[in-house]
């Protein structure tokens, strides 16, 4: 753990907190005393994840982040459900589509509005109640394919525009006395998800994939949600506009290598 009760009290909205990274940011986030608002699109998950961390002060939501209102619904719950918040993180994500002759406008549309999008509308409608608990600290999940190129196009373009929003809101909502940040995740072996499935299926893909990081290993997601952990807490304090790389020093954010 980052440090015991670092986070106590502290009233947090996390966007994708059913599984995952998204899961283990709350997890952790609880044992450091906070309190926590979670959505994803999938209740069995959010319900799952209430049943394992048993009487902890874990509320928790419905909500597709890339449709119309959906993240302000939320936040207008996080905000009944604890009665303010003093940070939030942007965790939900995802791509569609393959490559450029094959994506669709509707599946740049929706990457773009998953990740970038939903960032800003989450702020957005965060910042009011920041304010009036007189700041608080926002962490933005990128990703190293903002700016370690590898398909698809259209996520990495969007995590890249989250690293713009984040230097941007930081200047902005420094007078409120808001940080924003960003953490971008080298790749992460999840059970049941893309690396995980490839080191079952395409061993030697994998293995491919392996040797892009120095170190020889995938970073872990608990690993990536400590640093978001310090973002949170006062530790940070003197840090806004930054992009955290958590990658192990891994080079292309894919097999495929450069």
């Amino acid at each position: 753990m980052y440090g015991s009760g670092a986070l106590a009290g502290r009233r947090l909205a996390v966007t994708g907190g059913s599984r995952g990274l998204g899961g283990e940011i709350v997890r952790a986030a609880l044992d450091e005393g906070a309190v926590v608002v979670a959505c994803a699109r999938g209740g069995e998950d959010l319900a799952a994840l209430a049943g394992e961390v048993g009487d902890a002060p874990l509320f928790t939501s419905v909500a597709d982040v890339a449709q119309p209102g959906a993240v302000e619904e939320f936040v207008h719950f996080a905000v009944g459900a604890m009665g303010g918040i003093d940070g939030v993180v942007a965790c939900a994500g995802g791509a569609r589509g393959r490559g450029l002759d094959d994506a669709t406008a509707e599946d740049w549309a929706w990457t773009w509005e998953v990740n970038a999008g939903h960032s800003a509308r989450l702020l957005a409608a965060a910042v009011p109640h920041l304010r009036a608990a007189g700041g608080g600290s926002a962490v933005v999940i990128s990703s190293i394919s903002g700016w370690k190129p590898g398909p698809q196009a259209q996520y990495g373009a969007a995590k890249a525009a989250q690293l713009h929003l984040v230097s941007s809101l930081a200047r902005e909502l420094a007078p409120d006395g808001i940080r924003v940040n960003a953490v971008s995740p080298g790749s992460m072996l999840i059970e049941g998800k893309r690396w995980d499935r490839l080191r079952r299926e395409e061993p030697g893909e994998f293995a491919r994939l392996v040797a892009e990081v120095p170190g020889g290993r995938l970073v872990t997601p608990r690993e990536v949600a400590e640093v978001v952990l310090f973002l949170l807490s006062d530790a940070s304090s003197g840090m806004s506009g930054a992009n955290v790389p958590v990658d192990r020093a891994q080079n292309a954010p894919g097999p495929q290598g450069y």
